[in-house]
């Protein structure tokens, strides 16, 4: 199982999880989080959300193209670990979202 953490505008807002067996994502915001949404698919209304398949919002963030290629070369990164691509852009993302892996502390 993997975990990261996800902010908004340099704010922590939540945590994604991938877990196995079966393979699914859950994201979740921080109990005390009140600013603004991770996407409006994950309106602060709902605290958690399942997915069966890596988040399309969290997708959308992805490199495609030569620098996915690019990305997956250079790191040795399966296609479709679409988390590990994340950890791997996550902090350098466009947009007011970013991604910072979570360590268990």
């Amino acid at each position: 199982m993997r975990k990261a953490k996800i902010f908004v505008h340099n704010r922590w807002a939540g945590i994604l999880e991938e877990k196995d067996e079966p393979r699914h994502y859950v994201f979740s915001y921080l109990p005390d989080y009140e600013g603004a949404a991770v996407s409006l698919t994950m309106p602060l209304g709902q605290r958690h959300y399942l997915y069966e398949q890596f988040p399309p919002f969290f997708e959308g963030l992805l490199p495609e193209g030569v620098l996915l290629e690019a990305l997956l070369r250079n790191l040795k990164l399966n296609h479709d670990d679409y988390f590990g691509q994340l950890a791997a852009t996550g902090e350098d993302l466009v947009g007011a979202v970013s991604f910072k892996l979570h360590e268990d502390e």
